[in-house]
């Protein structure tokens, strides 16, 4: 009785997952009439019920992606087809899903992806003409492109650099002028200085007309009016004697001359003869 109740048990859940499998199989159907029909995001949902029953079904991914790359959602398409070759164990399925991927780069212009999509499909099956022709267009396309971005890297730095040029001149330009305006003295200061030369040059004439006056003999000197201050005595050389300490020296010479005299006749009045002889 225990085995008959197993195998029961055994029958239903084969039933159950048989009727699981038809399905799926005919969400799958149902969703590849809609993709026929161009009516790709009813195709997206039938293909997505499908997948809820089994997340693994490679027939439901891939033509989830196909769904997905026609409404041209690039992105999701490829993650759907990065799935299906993750989870595929034949070469055939692989293929068609890098196949698949390089086309989805090759539509976002991602030509260095595509490249590589290309080729991992030739590793699965290097027959493919198709894939070798898209490989071979991609590799074309990403050469084209480095080049047109390092002319267009060229390009930029030369804008940059005509523009530091053009910052630089200017600079150049407003430290010349600053310079210029330095060095060029104001209008005002010209005339001052024309002012100060001009009266320097009277000051020198007037000095000029003084000394000739006084160097012509031919014209009377002045008479010098009362009160004129004398002028001061020209000061004297080192070692010389002053008029005054002559007179006081000449003083003090004749006063002793005249004690030694008046001596002399003190002795003469007493009798005894004196030969007089000056101390000086």
């Amino acid at each position: 009785m225990k085995k008959i109740f197993t195998l029961a048990l055994f029958n239903l859940g084969l039933l159950s997952l048989l009727a699981q499998t038809e399905k799926e199989t005919n969400l799958i159907a149902d969703g590849n009439e809609l993709h026929q029909e161009e009516a790709y995001s009813q195709a997206e949902a039938e293909y997505r019920k499908a997948l809820s029953i089994n997340s693994i079904n490679l027939k439901a991914q891939h033509n989830l992606g196909n769904s997905l790359y026609r409404s041209k959602d690039y992105d999701q398409a490829n993650q759907r087809y990065f799935e299906t070759q993750k989870n595929s164990l034949k070469k055939e399925d692989k293929h068609l899903a890098f196949h698949n991927m390089g086309n989805g780069f090759m539509q976002q212009k991602d030509y260095e992806k595509a490249v590589e999509a290309y080729k991992n499909a030739l590793r699965n099956n290097p027959t493919d003409e198709e894939t070798r022709y898209n490989y071979a267009l991609a590799k074309e396309l990403l050469e084209k492109q480095k080049q047109e971005e390092e002319k267009q890297d060229q390009d930029q730095d030369q804008d940059q650099q005509d523009q530091q040029d053009q910052k630089d001149d200017q600079e150049n330009k407003e430290d010349d002028s600053e310079g210029d305006k330095k060095e060029k003295p104001s209008d005002d200061g010209e005339e001052g200085d024309e002012k100060e030369d001009k009266k320097d040059q009277e000051e020198k004439d007037e000095k000029g007309e003084d000394d000739k006056k006084k160097d012509d003999p031919k014209k009377p000197k002045e008479d010098k009016k009362e009160g004129d201050q004398k002028q001061p005595p020209p000061p004297r050389k080192p070692g010389q004697i002053s008029p005054e300490q002559v007179k006081s020296l000449l003083e003090a010479m004749n006063q002793q001359e005249k004690n030694v005299q008046d001596k002399v006749n003190a002795e003469k009045v007493q009798g005894v003869p004196v030969k007089t002889k000056k101390d000086w």
